[in-house]
C-alpha cells in the first residue's frame, strides 16, 4: 500500500496571513493550535488546490463513524517543528496517532487546526492511503514517517 501526504495549497498561503486581511483568522501556529487529524471516507476526495478549511471537506467527504472514533478526529500530541540547514528542511512531527479498540474504515486522514467551527478551522495537509484500510475491534494507528508529517523545503528562485 502507498501512502501518500500532501499540502494543500492554501495552507502555505494561511500560514502567512490568507489572501486577504480578512482571512487572517484561518492562519496556523503549528506549536500552538489545536491540531487534530480527522479520518474521511472515500466518498470524496481531498482537492488540494481549493479546499481551506474543515467546512470545505465535511460532511461532503464523509467523516468516519464507527465504534472508538471521536467526531472533528484526534488531537496531535508531542508537535514538534525543525529546521535543518544545509538541506533547508523543515519539518513538523507530532506522536503517532492511534483509535483504540476501534472499528473504522478510513481512505483519507486530513491534518487541520481545530478552532471548534468548521468554517474558521484552517486545513493543512491530508493523507491518502491509497486504499481504504479498516481496523475492527483492534488499534487504527497512523505511524508518522521519520522524515516528519510534511515537510517544507525553501528553495532559491530560478
Amino acid at each position: 500500500m502507498t501512502v501518500s501526504a500532501y499540502w494543500y495549497g492554501k495552507a502555505i498561503m494561511n500560514a502567512f496571513g490568507g489572501e486577504t486581511e480578512a482571512e487572517t483568522f484561518l492562519s496556523i501556529d503549528y506549536l500552538t493550535n489545536d491540531m487534530k487529524v480527522m479520518l474521511c471516507t472515500s466518498g470524496r476526495a481531498p482537492a488540494q488546490d481549493t479546499d481551506e478549511t474543515r467546512a470545505d471537506t465535511v460532511p461532503a467527504s464523509n467523516e468516519v463513524t464507527g465504534t472508538g472514533y471521536v467526531a472533528r478526529g484526534h488531537a496531535l500530541d508531542t508537535k514538534l517543528l525543525g529546521y535543518t540547514a544545509g538541506t533547508n528542511v523543515i519539518k513538523f512531527s507530532a506522536a503517532n496517532v492511534v483509535w483504540e479498540t476501534s472499528t473504522i474504515t478510513a481512505r483519507y486522514g486530513i491534518l487541520y487546526k481545530d478552532s471548534g467551527t468548521d468554517a474558521t478551522s484552517p486545513l493543512m495537509m491530508y493523507i491518502d492511503f491509497g486504499q481504504d484500510v479498516s481496523s475492527s475491534g483492534g488499534d487504527f494507528t497512523i505511524a508518522w514517517d521519520a522524515a516528519g508529517i510534511c515537510t517544507v523545503t525553501p528553495t532559491a528562485p530560478a
